[in-house]
């Protein structure tokens, strides 16, 4: 059997391993759409020439397949994209901004910090996620003329950037992840099988971060392994090192569970195994439904063949497993058994489905769809303050339109009032008691309403 070392180790002395990152992404505005008329020779009544402002550029995630950790995220936290150009005179619309782009690692999942919302799996080289939709520009007084309205001096800000917080992290993409607790034997199988250096020492916790290797099988075939830190008792409560680290479990398709048989510490070895299944249950119970192959490993050891009589007693005797595993004994520091184990792993990928597989679907009930009315509604709030004594109006609606408003000219300051009333903004305030001429605070300006029955 020969390997062929193809694939570097994930975490090196010269660059740190990180997984999980926080950061804020912020779109471009839209560019302002702008008032303007025609003022040529020999044309009377010129009419409006405003144009359009630009698009606002959005910040996108393209996965590159170079990269291996979000290091990149732990000192850069924030990424903006630019906002749209102004529309001009004569109707010309702005420039539109170039898109941000932002690489990450193949397998980062993208969270909205503030709702929870999984935006997206970023799975695939190449493939792009729009985190931050850039907003669109506003519209300029050559978008507002009516046969009733012919010369509007109405004209639109641009949108706003979508403004996020995110979180991402990064689920290692392996086919085979190697479990089991601190110095069982994981790193050392590794660097055997595969051109993977990481660190081994006869101390627990000498794994600090994944390890990655590409495993080449003489008949051509080949596998990606990982080995990821130690896990101990508590893990999946968050005791030791496992737990930042069993989220990489899930990506993998075959599970080598390794087990120390030498007893070397006065540890059962079965009542180890037990241990991580419980761990790895705690934390996703679908993980114990994938392919799984139990390692005794040390099998070089004085007493690790009476000890391995005994783990296969115990575990056949198990009334709580829910199948028998396939059991393969090895020695890395001899050799014996490690063939046939890379043999068997690459027989049990070839039918092993893909993880996401054992999630379960969540079924819709019939297939009808309902097209009932349902009256619009906008989220806001009214809310009297007693310090600065005026009424204050939020909401991201509210806020949006304001933001939208030249609130330089009186047309589109009576345009906003129009349709803070159609939005139920004037209603409102009047339930809760204001009064004709009292202020109103929107977005911090102050505005006057005059309220009649």
């Amino acid at each position: 059997m020969t390997y062929l070392a193809v694939y570097k180790p994930l975490c090196t002395t010269t660059m740190a391993f990180v997984d999980q990152a926080e950061i804020e992404v912020k779109a471009g505005k839209g560019g302002d759409g702008i008032v303007s008329f025609r003022h040529e020779k020999f044309e009377a009544m010129g009419g409006p020439f405003g144009g359009d402002g630009g698009h606002g550029g959005s910040v996108i995630f393209k996965v590159d397949e170079g990269l291996r950790t979000l290091m990149d995220f732990r000192y850069n936290r924030h990424f903006k994209a630019q906002p749209g150009g102004n529309g001009g005179t004569k109707g010309m619309t702005g420039a539109s901004s170039k898109d941000r782009y932002i690489k990450v690692p193949q397998g980062t999942t993208v969270t909205d910090t503030e709702t929870g919302e999984i935006l997206g799996d970023l799975l695939e080289n190449g493939q792009e996620l729009v985190v931050a939709k850039g907003g669109r520009g506003g519209r300029g007084n050559i978008r507002f003329a009516t046969p009733a309205n012919p010369a509007p001096e109405l004209s639109e800000n641009g949108e706003p950037g979508i403004i996020r917080n995110l979180k991402l992290e990064l689920k290692v993409l392996a086919d085979v992840g190697l479990v089991g607790f601190p110095s069982a034997g994981k790193s050392t199988l590794l660097s055997v099988v595969s051109n993977a250096k990481p660190k081994v020492a006869a101390y627990h916790f000498t794994t600090l971060s994944p390890n990655i290797g590409m495993v080449r099988l003489d008949d051509e075939r080949d596998f990606v392994m990982a080995d990821l830190p130690g896990l101990i008792e508590g893990a999946s409560q968050g005791i030791g090192l496992g737990f930042q680290f069993l989220r990489h479990v899930e990506r993998t398709k075959l599970v080598l569970h390794l087990v120390d048989m030498s007893g070397i510490e006065g540890t059962d070895p079965y009542t180890q195994y037990r241990k991580i299944l419980d761990e790895l249950q705690q934390y996703d119970e679908t993980i114990l439904d994938r392919p799984q192959i139990v390692v005794p490993t040390k099998m070089d050891m004085p007493d690790s063949p009476e000890n391995l009589v005994k783990f296969r007693e115990s575990v056949a005797a198990d009334s709580g497993l829910s199948s028998q595993p396939t059991i393969a004994p090895i020695s890395a520091l001899t050799r014996d058994g490690v063939q046939n184990l890379m043999r068997l792993t690459a027989d049990m990928l070839a039918d092993a489905p893909a993880p996401e597989s054992y999630r379960p679907v969540v079924e819709t009930v019939g297939n009808t769809k309902n097209y009932d009315f349902k009256p619009e509604k906008h989220d806001f709030t009214v809310e009297w303050s007693e310090e600065s004594e005026q009424w204050i109006v939020g909401g991201a609606e509210v806020e949006k339109l304001f933001l939208m408003t030249n609130i330089q000219r009186d047309a589109t300051i009576m345009r906003f009032g129009r349709q803070l009333r159609h939005m139920g903004v004037d209603d409102a305030l009047r339930q809760a008691g204001a009064k004709d001429g009292d202020d109103v605070r929107i977005n911090d300006s102050d505005f006057v309403f005059e309220f009649s029955d």
